[in-house]
Parts: structure tokens; C-alpha cells; sequence
């Protein structure tokens, strides 16, 4: 059986200010051309479908174009919602739009009850897991405690009761939103952190023959059974190096992954990250193949040169990022709010605050306990409010 496997479309979202509703629609383009071509048997969406809970209209739109073009393959669709999806939107109608073959996942509660595809080979149960906010499914599950790991694994549990009423050889794969140990994330994902722990292991996912991840931004595989497909788009400039794929995956008569392949998706343009002084990002000539890429540029400039961003766009006319470091100036005097920001958690930032306040004094273990608890709450309740918005 052959699964094309994706995740993290964001439909709605811009790339600093720039609309990618444009790239967005090539990439569905490609993805409706990619199954009709390589005769895909079934198409897997692992959560993030939308930016937003509530996404601009021409996404949606889109949205829907593209749930009717895969209906009309008549290839079966099977997507959840991720931690940027309202879950309660995205399923609205999941029954009806069922019998056209695209098969919603939004309700944690229907984790164990599978869409049920066969081949020459016999049945394959895909059961998708849409994101699970701890705090708001602990009772569902039963789980032991407020963690990404205790309700994935009481998910997990619920799935593998179900597989193992089914008949004997049955294949399985899951679809799941989260943050697996040993990803490796970039500046584009929302942090999901509760009690002061994002991921969970791969073993999670033990008793089934794939896992088709969403959560994180760049195409992995943590093992054999267990990969991330990515986001088919660059959605932040820690995503330079990024090769934007989908996965292709051949399912084994036993359940083994007989060919895992990538199949690259458009680039609508590339990115670049330069850094260096104003008058040599303008004048060296390695520079040239960059001229036509969204760039983010740092200036060491000892002073700040005069109208950078201008100057910038006379050469790179779609810089989108400017930021200055200095040389010469101790790191964090040189750097700016934002940039000493980059890649910090919440949690992370509010010690810091707890340490500038106090003069030095760091955050004490009950201190940060406060704090991991505050976040987890307001998490949980923004959640709790959208979900009965």
C-alpha cells in the first residue's frame, strides 16, 4: 500500500509579512498531481491543516478546493487537527464529508476507531490522533498525570486494544501530532511545553507499523517506523537549510516499510541568511546567488549604517529581516531584545525576568514550578475557551 504522508500545511500563514496563500495553493496543485501520478493509496495530513483557530477566509477556501480535488481521485484522505487547529472547526461535518472519502480526526475520544483500507494483502487500520492539549484530556484517558507522554501513551493504549480485536495480519498506522524525542525543531513551531516537558519517546508509538508524525517543521525520520514529513513550506528563516519534502511510503504485506521515499515540493523561493558588514553584503560577489532569495540579514557595522534596509533592497530586493550585532560589543550587550529571545520557551524567559528583577538571584525550584504551573493553566485554558467559543 502506498501512503503519502504530510503535515503542517498552515494554510493561512505569511512568511514576514509576505502572503503565501499563492505557494500554499502550488503545493496542494502538486500534492492533488503527486497521488494521480504515483498511484498513492491513501493520503495522510498529520495535524496543523490551519495557522489559526480561525483561519482567514481565502484559507479556508482553499482548504476546501482541495478536500474536493482529493475527493475526485477517489484516493482515501485521513487528517487530524494539530495544536493550531481548532479541533471543534476542523471536524464540523466529518461524518458527511466521511462518505466522500476524507476521513476527519479531531475528536480525541475516536482515537481507537480506525479507517479501515485494504489491498491485495489484507486490511490496514489507520487511526489518527489529533493533538492532545494534557490538561484538557487527562480524564478521557485516565492518564496518571498532566503530561504529552501519559495521555500519547493512554492513547496509544486505546489503539492498541482496538488492533488487537482485529483480524490477524492487519497493519496499522497512526497519525499523531507531537513533539518525539530526538526531533529536531525550528523557530516556526509553537511550543507545546507542559510541566516543563514537550516530547515524548518514540517507543510511544511501539505496536504499530507506522507512525506519520506532524508537529515539527523539517522532514526527519526518528526511526524506521517513526518520521516526521515536515511543512511543505519554509515558514521561518530557521528553516534555511530545510529540503521541504513529503513522504512516500510503501507499506509491506507483513507491515514492514518496504521503500521510504522523499518527494520534494515547490519552492516558491529560496531562502538566505547573511550576516556581515553592510558595505561587503553589497559588494562581494559570492553573494550574487542570493539575489533573487527572501533574506534575513545581520549587520556587524561597529555603527549603524544609514539607511540599511534601502540600500539592502538595491541588491537583495526581497530582504524581509534586518537585525544588527555589532562588532566588538559582548554578546549580550550586542544583541537585540529579540534576537536574545530566539529559541528561548516561556518558561525559560519568565526565569530570566524572575532573575533580572532580583538582581542576579535565578528562579528557585518552587519558583519555577509557579511559573511551569501558570503557563500549563493558561494553555489549558485558552484551549478550554476555544473549544466552547
Amino acid at each position: 500500500m502506498r501512503i503519502l504522508h504530510t503535515s503542517d500545511w498552515h494554510l493561512g500563514r505569511a512568511f514576514h509579512r509576505v502572503n503565501l496563500l499563492g505557494a500554499q495553493a502550488a503545493f496542494v496543485d502538486h500534492l492533488v498531481e503527486t497521488v494521480r501520478e504515483r498511484e498513492v493509496d491513501a493520503v495522510l495530513v498529520a495535524g496543523d491543516v490551519y495557522d489559526r483557530a480561525v483561519p482567514p477566509l481565502p484559507a479556508v477556501e482553499l482548504y476546501d478546493r482541495a478536500l474536493h480535488r482529493l475527493a475526485d481521485l477517489g484516493v482515501p484522505t485521513v487528517m487530524i487537527s494539530g495544536n493550531h487547529d481548532s479541533a471543534r472547526r476542523l471536524g464540523v461535518g466529518a461524518g458527511l464529508i466521511g462518505r466522500a472519502g476524507i476521513h476527519l480526526r479531531t475528536d480525541p475520544a475516536g482515537c481507537a476507531d480506525p479507517v479501515l483500507l485494504a489491498d491485495v494483502h489484507g486490511e490496514v487500520a489507520l487511526y489518527g490522533l489529533p493533538y492532545l492539549e494534557p490538561a484538557l484530556v487527562k480524564d478521557e484517558f485516565r492518564a496518571e498525570k498532566v503530561s504529552h507522554e501519559a495521555v500519547l501513551g493512554a492513547a496509544m493504549d486505546r489503539i492498541r486494544a482496538d488492533l488487537a480485536t482485529r483480524s490477524a495480519g492487519t497493519r496499522s498506522v497512526v497519525l499523531a501530532h507531537a513533539f518525539v524525542t530526538g526531533g529536531q525543531a525550528s523557530d516556526s513551531e509553537r511550543d507545546i511545553t507542559v510541566g516543563g516537558v514537550e516530547a515524548v519517546p518514540a517507543s510511544v508509538f511501539d505496536g504499530v507499523d507506522y507512525a506519520a508524525l506532524g508537529h515539527l517543521h523539517g522532514c526527519q525520520t526518528i526511526n524506521e517506523r517513526v518520521r516526521y514529513s515536515g511543512s511543505p513550506l519554509a515558514y521561518s528563516f530557521s528553516e534555511v537549510h530545510h529540503r521541504k519534502t513529503m513522504w512516500l511510503i510503501e507499506l509491506g504485506a507483513e507491515g514492514e516499510i518496504g521503500n521510504a521515499e522523499r518527494i520534494d515540493t515547490p519552492v516558491p523561493r529560496a531562502l538566505a541568511r547573511l550576516r556581515g558588514r553592510l558595505d561587503d553584503l553589497l559588494s562581494e560577489p559570492a553573494y550574487a546567488v542570493h539575489e533573487d532569495a527572501w533574506v534575513e540579514a545581520t549587520l556587524t557595522d561597529p555603527v549603524r549604517p544609514d539607511d540599511p534596509m534601502a540600500r539592502l533592497a538595491d541588491r537583495f530586493p526581497h530582504t524581509l529581516s534586518l537585525a544588527f550585532d555589532p562588532e566588538g560589543r559582548e554578546e549580550e550587550a550586542g544583541s537585540s531584545y529579540a534576537q536574545r529571545l530566539r529559541g528561548r520557551s516561556d518558561q525559560e524567559i519568565a526565569e530570566d525576568f524572575v532573575a533580572h528583577v532580583r538582581g542576579g538571584g535565578r528562579a528557585d525550584e518552587a519558583e519555577r514550578a509557579v511559573l511551569q504551573g501558570a503557563f500549563d493553566d493558561v494553555r489549558a485554558d485558552d484551549s478550554r475557551q476555544e473549544t466552547h467559543r
